[in-house]
C-alpha cells in the first residue's frame, strides 16, 4: 500500500492517492488486520454455554457476514471517492458536523490501541511468566514507532506478518480440534447477543476502512477485499477462541490460558503476540488520519507519540472486564452510522458526493443516527463497570416504560441498523422525489 512518507497527513481529496491495491492486496491487508488476539478473547462473550457448539459457530458466522458486509460498504465508498473515512463523512453530515463522528472515532482508536497493547502485554506475561508492565511499555513503543513510519510498517506486514499469523493460527486450530472440544456448561446465552459481539469487530473498522481502501483501484475490489479479508479473519479468530475454551478451558473463560495449554501453544501464541503489534499500529496511525479531518494538516509523528503514550498509560490501568461493554458501545455508535451512510450514499445519492472543505451541513441526518443509538440501548443497554449501574438502570427503566423485555434476546445491531436506515429513507426520499419532478 502506498502511504505518504511525509510527517504530515493530507486528507483533502485533491491530493489523489496512488491507487496501487487490487482485490488480493486489500483482502490480504484486512485479513492481516483481522488476525488479532482480541478476537479470540472476544469469543469469551460470544460462546453460548448450555448449547451445542454448532450454535456458537452459527452465531460467529452470521455476525461476521453481517459485520463484514457493512464494512465493505465503507471500503467501496473510500475507493470511489479517494478519501479517508472521516473526510468521506463530510458528504453525509457536512464539513463541521463530520467532526462529531471524528471525535467518536478518535476515542475508539485510542480505546482499541489501549486494548491491543493490554492484550499483547497480558499474553506475553503469561507466556514468559513475568510481570505485565514491561511488556505494556515495549508494545506501546513499538506501535508508536510503526505509526511514525507507516510505509515501512505496511510493507513489513504484507511480506511477513500475515504468513506468520496464518501458520501459528493454523497450528493452534489443528491442536484444539485434536483435543476434542466439548460444549461449555452454564446458563444459555442469547444467540443474537452473541451475534452482536461479533458484528462489533468488523463495524469498528468502518470509521477507518477508507483510510486504506482509498489506495484500492476500484470500489468493487475494495468492497470484496475488505469484506472477504476481514470476514474470514473474524470467523477464524472467533472460532479459535471458542474451540480453545471448549477444548482446554476447563470450564473457565480464559482464552489466553486455554491457548497456552495447547502443546507448543506458548510458541504459537508468542508469534501472535508479535504480529499483534500491527493492530496497535493501525489504530495509532488512523487516529492521526482521522484527526486530519479537523486539522487539515497535522504532524502525524507528533500525534502518533501523543496517542501512543496515552494508550500505553491506559493499558497499564485497564481491566479486561471493560472489553465487553466497549464492544457493545462501538456497535451502538457505529452500526446506525453505517445505516445512515449506506442509504444516503448507495440508495438515495444526490449527485456528486461533496467531501470538500465547503461541504454543507446536513443536521437532519443526525436524527436517524441518534435514533439508531437509542434503539440499540433500548434493546441491549450497555453496562459500564467503571461508573456503576446508573446508565444501565436508566435504559432498563425506559425498556420497562415501553414494555420491552429486558431479556428480549433480539439483535441490538439489526434493530439499530433498521431504525437508522428507515428513518434516513423517510428523511431523504421526499427530497429526491422533488428533484425528479423538477427535472
Amino acid at each position: 500500500m502506498s502511504v505518504s512518507s511525509s510527517s504530515a497527513v493530507a486528507v483533502e481529496p485533491g491530493a489523489d492517492p496512488a491507487r496501487t491495491l487490487g482485490f488480493r492486496d486489500t483482502a490480504g491487508l484486512f485479513g492481516s488486520l483481522g488476525v488479532s488476539l482480541l478476537l479470540p478473547v472476544a469469543a469469551t462473550f460470544a460462546v453460548l454455554p448450555g448449547r451445542s457448539l454448532w450454535v456458537t459457530v452459527l452465531a460467529i458466522v452470521v455476525g461476521a457476514v453481517i459485520g463484514s458486509l457493512l464494512l465493505g460498504l465503507g471500503a467501496a465508498a473510500g475507493a470511489r471517492e479517494g478519501a479517508p473515512t472521516m473526510v468521506l463523512l463530510r458528504g453525509l453530515l457536512g464539513r463541521r458536523l463530520s467532526y462529531l463522528p471524528t471525535v467518536f472515532n478518535l476515542i475508539q482508536c485510542i480505546g482499541w490501541a489501549t486494548f491491543e497493547i493490554f492484550i499483547i502485554a497480558t499474553a506475553a506475561a503469561q507466556v514468559l511468566d513475568a510481570p505485565k508492565w514491561p511488556f505494556v511499555l515495549v508494545a506501546g513503543v513499538a506501535a508508536t514507532f510503526m505509526a511514525m513510519r507507516p510505509r515501512g510498517a505496511v510493507r513489513l506486514l504484507a511480506r511477513y506478518a500475515v504468513w506468520a499469523a496464518l501458520i501459528a493460527g493454523a497450528y493452534l486450530f489443528v491442536e484444539v480440534l485434536r483435543a476434542g472440544p466439548q460444549p461449555l456448561t452454564g446458563d444459555a446465552g442469547s444467540f443474537w447477543t452473541a451475534v452482536d459481539v461479533v458484528i462489533a469487530m468488523p463495524v469498528s473498522w468502518f470509521p477507518l476502512v477508507a483510510d486504506y481502501t482509498r489506495y484500492t483501484r476500484s470500489g468493487r475490489a475494495a468492497f470484496a477485499g475488505a469484506a472477504v479479508g476481514y470476514g474470514a479473519a473474524t470467523i477464524a479468530c472467533f472460532l479459535l477462541g471458542a474451540l480453545a475454551l471448549a477444548a482446554y478451558g476447563a470450564g473457565g473463560l480464559d482464552v489466553v490460558g486455554a491457548l497456552l495449554a495447547v502443546p507448543l501453544g506458548a510458541v504459537a501464541l508468542a508469534v501472535l503476540v508479535v504480529v499483534e503489534v500491527d493492530e496497535a499500529f493501525a489504530n495509532v496511525y488512523s487516529t492521526a488520519v482521522s484527526a486530519g479531518n479537523i486539522v487539515e494538516r497535522i504532524d502525524r509523528r507528533l500525534l502518533a507519540v501523543v496517542v501512543g503514550a496515552a494508550a500505553t498509560l491506559l493499558a497499564l490501568a485497564v481491566d479486561i472486564v471493560s472489553y465487553e461493554p466497549f464492544l457493545f458501545l462501538i456497535g451502538a455508535v457505529f452500526v446506525p452510522l453505517v445505516g445512515v451512510f449506506a442509504i444516503a450514499y448507495f440508495v438515495l445519492p444526490r449527485g456528486r458526493w461533496d467531501v470538500s472543505a465547503t461541504a454543507p451541513a446536513r443536521p437532519w441526518l443526525l436524527l436517524p443516527w441518534a435514533a439508531g443509538f437509542v434503539a440499540y440501548q433500548l434493546t441491549l443497554p450497555t453496562f459500564f463497570p467503571e461508573v456503576g449501574h446508573g446508565w444501565t438502570a436508566w435504559w432498563t427503566a425506559r425498556q420497562a416504560d415501553l414494555g420491552i423485555d429486558a431479556a428480549n434476546g433480539w439483535s441490538a445491531s439489526l434493530v439499530s441498523l433498521a431504525v437508522a436506515a428507515l428513518l434516513t429513507l423517510l428523511i431523504l426520499l421526499p427530497g429526491r422525489r422533488r428533484r425528479e419532478v423538477a427535472a
